[in-house]
């Protein structure tokens, strides 16, 4: 169960970034560099999520190799499966999450990636290097993993909401509830709740789950895009579905804040290092792959977003405040209960979409 206390950094989050931006930059002149070549006069272009990357990583790279990185953001794996599915309007670098990287492997929209030219995949621990989402030839390398749970506000809610009761089948905290808006999320979590595994979701289970969370969406404020860590900050809700690394983020302006894995377990994520297929620069795109993998450069990157990284060298140079974080690196029954997620094909998802969809027009 996580303690009451995020990270103790002395700053605020918004003055750390600024303080670590200038550190990074610093710092920058040490960073291992092996596999990186002047390109001056280049550009690579990166689709990720937003605040997903180092104070200077990107200038960084830059000052490395002359390669200008020109970011773009998408908010949903779902946006940035379709905007690809269309056809890759000139991306060199994406971030899909795990279940999408078996998604876009199937539809032929990844490059197999030349590891060879990747040496600093060397630094990810172990336990990350063998992947049931993307068995070998590797199209993807972990970035970052997750796991959602309940981010809350101490001083509003009684106790520890350790169960996804209080979220999906309770009035208790009427109008002051945040769910997640994708859709498979809630069905396989609301399966959890009901003692039943998130993998394998059966139609009866996904009916019954689905029934349940249109009897208590009245009594749930606001859906949201992976940004229920800010509706927490203004105070629209006491609790929300989200993931561990935002709620550390929000901790660090709002010592009111804290995070918990449920009880009856969760659902565990990676988000991965991707090349599409057609991307303009596939040598640049492996070439940065590689940098955001060097250990200080993971450094930098874990400092900023807060999120538990599987880079084994960069999270040995990381202060205690951050190895150490029951929010970052959860442990306990909730976790001890979780599992990864898995796509189960086309068909469990348009039963999932239907379903949520039906729920929320209710």
């Amino acid at each position: 169960m996580p303690s009451n206390a995020g990270p103790q950094f002395p700053l605020p989050r918004r003055s750390l970034l600024a303080a670590l931006g200038a550190a990074a930059g610093a710092a920058a002149v040490g960073v291992s560099l092996s596999g990186c070549s002047r390109e001056a006069g280049r550009k690579l272009n990166f689709y990720s999520w937003d605040t997903y990357i180092g104070e200077t990583t990107l200038a960084d790279f830059e000052r490395a190799t002359g390669v200008k990185v020109v970011p773009s953001y998408f908010a949903t794996n779902d946006e940035l499966f379709t905007k690809l599915r269309a056809g890759n309007p000139g991306y060199d670098v994406i971030v899909p999450s795990n279940e999408f990287v078996t998604r876009m492997r199937a539809a032929d929209m990844l490059l197999p990636l030349d590891l060879d030219r990747i040496p600093n995949m060397a630094n990810l621990a172990p336990a990350f290097m063998t992947a049931d989402y993307d068995p070998d030839p590797r199209h993807s390398l972990p970035y970052t993993w997750l796991v959602l749970g309940i981010g809350y506000r101490k001083s509003k809610v009684e106790g520890v909401p350790d169960s996804w009761k209080w979220l999906f089948d309770s009035d208790r905290y009427a109008g002051r509830i945040a769910w997640i808006g994708e859709a498979a999320d809630l069905i396989r979590l609301g399966a959890k709740y009901k003692g039943q595994s998130l993998l394998g979701v059966d139609e009866a289970t996904a009916r019954a789950v689905a029934a349940m969370l249109t009897a208590q969406k009245r009594h749930v404020r606001a859906f949201h895009e992976d940004n229920g860590q800010d509706l927490l900050l203004a105070g629209d809700v006491d609790l929300v579905l989200e993931y561990n690394g935002d709620i550390a983020q929000a901790m660090q302006e709002d010592s009111d804040l804290d995070f918990v894995v449920p009880k009856e377990g969760s659902l565990l994520n990676a988000d991965t290092l991707a090349i599409p297929r057609g991307a303009p620069s596939p040598d640049l795109a492996h070439q940065f792959i590689n940098f955001l993998l060097d250990a200080e450069v993971g450094k930098g990157i874990a400092e900023t977003i807060l999120y538990p990284t599987p880079n084994a060298a960069a999270k040995a140079l990381m202060p205690d405040a951050y190895r150490n974080n029951p929010v970052i690196f959860p442990h306990g029954p909730g976790m001890d209960a979780s599992e990864w997620g898995r796509y189960e094909g086309p068909d469990s998802q348009r039963l999932f979409d239907e379903l949520v969809t039906k729920m929320r027009a209710a």
